[in-house]
């Protein structure tokens, strides 16, 4: 039996909204425990995906006496969605997300643990790079740690060592943003091919190796990963701002390398300070447990590393009881329980 999921409109959430400059509002979800916390927990969602993708452990978290902050990440949901490419790099949201730290009482004398999956792990890797201050722990879902590197690399290039990762060419140009933006059918369509819905011939509306599969889109079926609920849900806040945000995050190669240039001077020799778990799926077609061997290397207190085998890519709602009990252990040692 899955774990106790919050609602679209759950009670137990405050919205909450927060001006980080540059016209650019975040908005985010508060959840408090009983008592006194015994952590915060800043949550970050990933592609494409928003706040209620963490749903399954939020109330979990709670359970635990943890604080937990969920925000729209940037592009997403009633967050802004800016035009400026360079809103969207890893550095410019590392500092949005101090700013939403810092409001919410982060602080140096008390940092917050960054929890993350897809896009988000590659910006929590990014944020406890940047602002290492505010990190208490980094525990992340599928993706691993980056180091940056001295020379940018061009997207097509990646793509060509890296051919699981074709589908990023397409969102990186105009044609997924288009194809999914064509009406609402499309959009709805867009979002059941991303959770893994199929056609009723059992094909698939998205493939990592090619992208978006247009004949496919509108015979797409609802994935039995997410309710009609959620999906309604989904739909409805994808429509504010249409999916150009989103699709900005693979827009930033170049510019995401150019800011960590001064950061690939010191890779070789940098060390996370902080306890990080780093959880894989099993079934991800592109992001496979194998991109995480080798990881230990980067934290200097160690990596606690582990893979859900029968977990597609979206992991936090394919397996949340795996995911809530990797969670627990994590936090658990953290916050010196037994």
């Amino acid at each position: 039996m899955a774990p106790e999921a919050l609602l679209v409109d759950d009670p137990r959430v405050e919205h909450h909204f927060i001006d980080v400059g540059h016209g650019i509002r975040y908005h985010y979800q508060l959840a408090n425990p009983r008592g006194h916390p015994a952590a915060t927990v800043l949550l970050l969602h990933g592609w494409p995906d928003l706040a209620h993708g963490w749903r399954f452990q939020v109330p979990y978290l709670l359970t635990l006496g943890c604080r937990v902050v969920i925000p729209d990440m940037l592009g997403y949901g009633q967050t802004s969605a800016p035009d400026s490419l360079a809103q969207y790099s890893m550095k410019n949201m590392s500092d949005q997300m101090m700013q939403l730290i810092r409001a919410v009482g982060g602080s140096s004398s008390s940092p917050v643990v960054v929890g993350a999956h897809d896009w988000g792990a590659f910006l929590a890797w990014r944020l406890a790079m940047y602002h290492p201050e505010l990190v208490r722990a980094v525990f992340c879902f599928c993706v691993p740690f980056t180091p940056p590197q001295p020379v940018v690399l061009p997207l097509e290039d990646f793509v060509k060592k890296n051919p699981a990762f074709t589908y990023q060419l397409q969102n990186a140009g105009p044609e997924a943003e288009a194809l999914a933006s064509q009406s609402p059918a499309h959009l709805q369509g867009f979002l059941n091919a991303m959770f893994g819905g199929v056609t009723t011939d059992g094909l698939p509306g998205f493939d990592p190796y090619v992208g978006l599969i247009p004949e496919n889109l509108l015979k797409v079926q609802r994935s039995p990963l997410v309710t009609p609920e959620v999906l309604k849900h989904y739909v409805s806040e994808y429509s504010r701002n249409g999916l150009r945000g989103p699709m900005n995050w693979y827009r930033t190669r170049s510019i995401n390398g150019e800011d960590e240039l001064p950061l690939a001077k010191d890779a070789s020799e940098f060390l996370f300070q902080v306890p990080a778990m780093l959880i894989m799926a099993g079934q991800d077609a592109a992001l496979t447990p194998d991109l995480a061997d080798g990881q230990e290397q980067f934290f200097a207190k160690g990596l606690k590393k582990g893979v859900i085998p029968e977990a597609s890519h979206w992991i936090l709602i394919h397996c949340p009881e795996e995911c809530n009990r990797h969670i627990g252990e994590f936090l658990s040692e953290l916050l010196g329980r037994d």
